[in-house]
């Protein structure tokens, strides 16, 4: 999720004005947040486009996080979302905590999770056993590499490509992707970014976008400029905001930080880690690398 507000402190950043006092450059405020745990999140499985509705600590991840914007002062004017439920819930649940529950929102699939393809379904940590730590860790965080892509076979096939929210989109159903790699997802946020999100930027609304862990990443690598091999190296943990301060031309003017109990926080990235590592092997875990 991404929020934009007036440049300020540490506390009470939202109430801030835009331009520095001194009359200096104008300065914004973003905040990136993941949406909170979905089911295939806590049972560590590739959820990507299949629709889920948030856990019981995914609520709460969401709900501590709208008392920390809050208190930081964010307050919204347009709120952007994925057409994914897991995205559109974390971000009501912010907006109910900070009582800001009347702000617009609109939703796109260019803001979706990344199409994992053939790896829809499938345990990250049985995955690993199969095929090692290494190629699992390239199909998660990797930028240029596009896992096998999914086909008609697939379980999950259907259920995506027959869900009537992908009837609205701004391409056609069957040219919506099949796999992706963050690289594909980076070019297809790109667009919707410039031509929709950054005029409403420039007309000085303070925004929140519900997003997900690697489309939150790809607009991280864009807007800090994050090498292509050191991108496989961020993690952003569910539930999680991460503030960027931007100058009038949205290029950073310091890294970018995590909100909240550092060591909480710390944990969680640990944990987000930690599920591309190898675990005892289930029944039916294959996936051609081809």
């Amino acid at each position: 999720m991404v929020g934009l507000e007036r440049g300020g402190g540490e506390k009470g950043l939202g109430r801030a004005l835009a331009a520095s006092s001194g009359g200096g450059d104008m300065t914004f405020k973003l905040v990136l947040l993941r949406h909170g745990e979905g089911a295939w999140n806590k049972e560590n499985r590739f959820c990507s486009w299949v629709d889920q509705r948030l856990t019981p600590n995914g609520i709460k991840e969401a709900q501590t996080c709208g008392k920390v914007l809050k208190e930081a002062g964010f307050e919204f004017d347009l709120v952007f979302t994925s057409i994914l439920s897991r995205s559109i819930e974390t971000s009501w649940l912010v907006l109910q905590e900070m009582e800001q529950e009347w702000v617009q929102t609109e939703s796109s699939w260019r803001l979706n999770e990344r199409h994992y393809g053939a790896l829809i379904g499938l345990n990250r940590a049985e995955l690993a056993s199969i095929h090692g730590e290494e190629k699992v860790k390239l199909w998660r965080r990797s930028y240029d590499i596009t896992p096998p892509p999914i086909d008609e076979s697939h379980s999950h096939f259907h259920e995506i490509y027959n869900d009537r929210r992908y009837n609205y989109c701004d391409v056609a159903k069957e040219k919506l992707p099949k796999a992706e790699s963050l690289k594909e997802v980076l070019d297809r946020l790109l667009p919707y970014w410039y031509d929709v999100i950054v005029p409403e930027i420039k007309k000085g609304k303070c925004i929140l976008i519900s997003a997900h862990g690697n489309s939150a990443r790809a607009l991280l690598k864009h807007l800090e400029g994050i090498p292509d091999d050191e991108i496989v190296n961020v993690t952003l943990p569910t539930g999680v905001p991460v503030l960027l301060e931007l100058d009038e031309n949205l290029h950073p003017v310091r890294p970018h930080r995590f909100l909240g109990n550092q060591e909480a926080i710390q944990a969680a990235i640990k944990k987000v880690e930690d599920q591309g590592k190898a675990a005892a092997p289930g029944k039916n875990i294959s996936v051609s690398a081809n």
